[in-house]
């Protein structure tokens, strides 16, 4: 019996310790690395591991050429990007991609992979997932890069340089951004004036504020006069029946409802026949 004692004493202490021992933090050896550069309009984040040099040779070594690499430590490395952007000539969504590599000695193999949720590489590989595959060339440098890395730079408005860079190599490419399109796009809808959406969400909020009338029912009749729909104009019809001008609302709301019933929408169908009843008894 002493024996068993002794040895489940020995079993629990050897498990506490170890417990202990797991809640000590220790420094990694390829420590994580977040970074956000905005350019133009679009953010750009990029999440890896910086593993480090230690003496090794990397690429031909630690790296064999012509395999795929996770471009980095541990978990894959992701690239997020918030607007669409360009690269190889290629057009990529906005959304957050693996950055997968194929070092050689005279070229590297750069792919932007869709599946994100791995953790280094793949089980199988899917083409499919290739949101662009491109050739970019390596350059030696004359300085050891002791500490993995991956730069955004040469940041201009419409685009940056995206570098890859450990030991004694360098690999970049360009990133072209939609910045000029979003702008121009933003300027010419400025320069046009306000939408029927605009109008429409500026008359509603009028109305359901209690605020002057006549520029609600001004701001969603113009909403109307530019895009026409069933539940735009059942606003305008509301804002003429707070107005007091019940002929108009319910010639209105007439309109409201025939483009209800031709839509299929059986609630505004139903609120603007109840409506027209209720205003038919004021006038």
């Amino acid at each position: 019996m002493r024996k068993v004692f002794l040895t489940l004493a020995t079993f629990v202490a050897v498990g506490f310790f170890s417990m202990a021992t797991a809640q000590i933090k220790t420094p990694q050896p390829s420590p994580g690395c977040k970074v956000t550069q905005t350019v133009g309009l679009t953010d750009i984040t990029v999440e890896y591991s910086r593993p480090s040099v230690k003496g090794r040779t990397v690429f031909g070594g630690l790296v064999p050429f012509g395999e795929m690499w996770r471009t980095g430590a541990n978990k894959n490395t992701i690239v997020t990007f918030s607007a669409p952007v360009k690269i190889a000539g290629k057009d990529l969504k906005a959304g957050s991609y693996s950055l997968y590599t194929v070092p050689n000695q005279s070229d590297w193999d750069i792919i932007f992979y869709t599946d994100t949720e791995n953790w280094g590489l793949p089980e199988k590989w899917d083409a499919a997932k290739e949101a662009v595959r491109f050739k970019a060339k390596p350059e030696a440098v004359g300085f050891t890069i002791e500490s993995f890395m991956i730069d955004l730079g040469d940041l201009k408005n419409d685009g940056l340089t995206m570098g890859i860079g450990w030991e004694k190599t360098w690999v970049s490419f360009s990133i072209q951004l939609t910045t000029d399109e979003v702008v121009s796009a933003s300027i010419q809808k400025v320069m046009n004036g306000p939408s029927a959406d605009d109008y429409y969400a500026a008359g509603r909020y009028y109305f359901e504020a209690g605020k002057d009338m006549k520029q609600a029912y001004d701001w969603l009749h113009k909403s109307n006069e530019m895009d026409a729909k069933f539940w735009k104009l059942r606003q305008e019809a509301l804002v003429l029946a707070a107005m007091g001008k019940y002929s108009d609302a319910i010639a209105t709301a007439e309109k409201s409802k025939s483009m209800a019933v031709e839509a299929g929408n059986k609630d505004y169908e139903r609120m603007n026949t109840e409506s027209i009843a209720e205003w038919k008894m004021k006038k």
